[in-house]
């Protein structure tokens, strides 16, 4: 893992696309700074397609579909895709799972739910709950054993799970954000990963950002994925000076800055 400032002003010349986390990666301390709206911005104007992917979920998806500078959502780690239509103000959403199985996601979820607060009695919703569609989220505890105690209880039900800054996660069907990519990139955007993974940077902060971490080459880690590292089997290729919204600046600049070697 490397500054990166140090990367080579040619380093990213041939990305197209930029996937990146939200939480603690756009945002710093639950806040979006102007300079990292401009950043999406002027991204998109040199023409880089941003796709957030989050486990955020999906009310805030919507949201971020439907107002921000970006080309669609990947949310609720992989449970969701939403894109504004082309023209007009509708969001275009597309699952994981297909229609007669995401009929049955909520009441299974909810199943599972009451499963795990059976067995971590402190278990305790995130304030988002409501408006999430295929997946739940524990308010992650600050103790990390508790931590684990909720991921344990989550897969001692079949359910996947995985932690990142804000919740503990809980969902059904064995994707991840890398799973949801694949399909997203090849389904709307007419891209094979595995053969054009170099037209994909990535940036992230926390655990759930391992399996992007691992796949492909351009990753960037805001300064506090260092706080993960023991949780992240292979790192980022690069680490930002500055936590959160302001080491994704740094990113946008050096992508900014090698589109003139192209």
């Amino acid at each position: 893992m490397d500054a990166l400032s140090a990367a080579s002003n040619a380093e990213f010349r041939d990305v197209r696309f930029v996937l990146t986390d939200m939480d603690e990666t756009l945002t710093y301390q639950g806040r979006l700074s102007a300079a990292t709206y401009s950043s999406l911005e002027r991204l998109q104007g040199v023409g880089i397609r941003v796709i957030p992917v989050t486990a955020a979920p999906a009310g805030w998806c919507d949201q971020m579909a439907r107002m921000w500078p970006v080309d669609g959502v990947i949310g609720e780690n992989g449970g969701v895709f939403f894109q504004r239509e082309p023209h007009g103000h509708g969001v275009v959403r597309k699952f994981w799972h297909p229609e007669g199985v995401l009929r049955e996601i909520p009441a299974r979820l909810d199943s599972i739910a009451k499963a795990v607060q059976a067995q971590v009695p402190n278990a305790r919703f995130a304030d988002d709950q409501a408006f999430r569609l295929t997946s739940i989220a524990f308010s992650r505890p600050e103790d990390p054993t508790a931590c684990e105690q909720i991921v344990e209880a989550l897969r001692s039900t079949g359910a996947d799970s995985t932690i990142n800054n804000l919740w503990v996660l809980g969902w059904l069907g064995g994707y991840d954000k890398l799973a949801m990519t694949r399909r997203v990139m090849a389904d709307v955007y007419d891209v094979d990963i595995d053969i054009d993974r170099d037209s994909v940077l990535y940036t992230g902060d926390s655990t759930n950002d391992a399996p992007m971490f691992g796949f492909f080459r351009h990753t960037v880690g805001v300064s506090t994925v260092v706080q993960y590292l023991h949780q992240i089997p292979v790192p980022p290729a690069w680490i930002t000076a500055g936590p959160g919204g302001r080491g994704f600046e740094e990113a946008a600049e050096a992508l900014i800055a090698s589109r003139r070697y192209r």
